[in-house]
């Protein structure tokens, strides 16, 4: 049996994974502004790391904002269409563990909320946060898009100068708020914070924004397990914020996987035959 391979062709990067008898290859990622390029381009180097010929390849499945840009089949192979938020709920439950009740937070360049239960994912909302929010407060800021200089300032600075926390406002934590909880993010921020700190606070506020959205949703169905997959998932301070909400909500469980980053196309390799749309032509 060939190998079929997932495409998350995204807002600013495009992810290939794929899967050879239930086995996961090298997956791959590439940045590039036009759909097109980032999708040939990722193909190629997918071929060239795992030493692939074109013949190996059985079918290729697509999802992603940049998919409908696509009218044809890719290099003449069967080439089909998933819905991003089905692709969501399938490589969570790739890294799920065998749960059977879970919230997938897919953390893109905004950030979808997707309950998969008894192996059906349901889109449960999603907000406007993430790492775009990133990127582009970085900008106005600190002068860079850059999301690797962007990480490495933000490792480098102290978050406890810009946000205000429980402990900085009472001696006695509050009921349920341990003194490390954030009361206001950036509500200790001066003009004579380093960038270091700024960058530490952008990128907190919005990994927090995006975990605590998670839990408030999840609160009324009764979700405890939520599985973090995206870019996100690469700056150290989502493993700090995550320790830092399970001081307030002790019973949730947050799933941080080891290339979690290509969760939306593991997903969408992985997708069951009945959710592949055919891309004619």
């Amino acid at each position: 049996m060939g190998i079929v391979v997932g495409i998350d062709i995204g807002g600013s990067t495009t992810k290939i994974a794929g899967f050879r008898e239930g086995k996961m290859l090298l997956p791959v990622q590439i940045t590039a502004s036009n759909a097109i390029a980032s999708l040939f381009g990722a193909f190629g180097k997918f071929l060239y790391d795992n030493e692939l010929e074109l013949e190996d390849i059985q079918q290729v499945n697509l999802t992603g904002v940049g998919s409908s840009n696509i009218r044809q089949r890719i290099y003449g192979l069967p080439t089909y269409r998933v819905d991003e938020f089905t692709a969501n709920g399938v490589g969570g439950g790739y890294f799920a563990g065998g749960q059977e009740d879970f919230m997938v937070v897919s953390m893109g360049t905004g950030t979808s909320f997707v309950r998969v239960q008894n192996k059906i994912p349901t889109h449960m909302g999603g907000i406007g946060i993430g790492g775009g929010t990133i990127t582009g407060l970085s900008k106005l800021m600190l002068n860079t898009d850059d999301v690797d200089k962007i990480q490495e300032m933000a490792t480098e600075g102290n978050v406890g100068h810009i946000d205000l926390r429980i402990g900085d406002i009472s001696k006695q934590p509050l009921p349920g708020l341990d003194l490390e909880i954030t009361a206001s993010n950036f509500g200790k921020a001066s003009a004579r914070a380093s960038s270091e700190d700024k960058a530490a606070g952008i990128v907190h506020m919005v990994i927090e924004s995006i975990c605590q959205t998670a839990v408030l949703i999840a609160n009324g169905y009764k979700i405890k397990d939520f599985v973090l997959i995206g870019n996100l998932i690469n700056f150290p301070e989502c493993w700090s914020v995550c320790d830092m909400i399970r001081l307030m909500y002790p019973y949730v469980n947050f799933i941080i996987p080891e290339d979690g980053e290509y969760g939306t196309a593991i997903g969408t390799a992985l997708a069951d035959k009945k959710c592949l749309r055919p891309v004619e032509g």
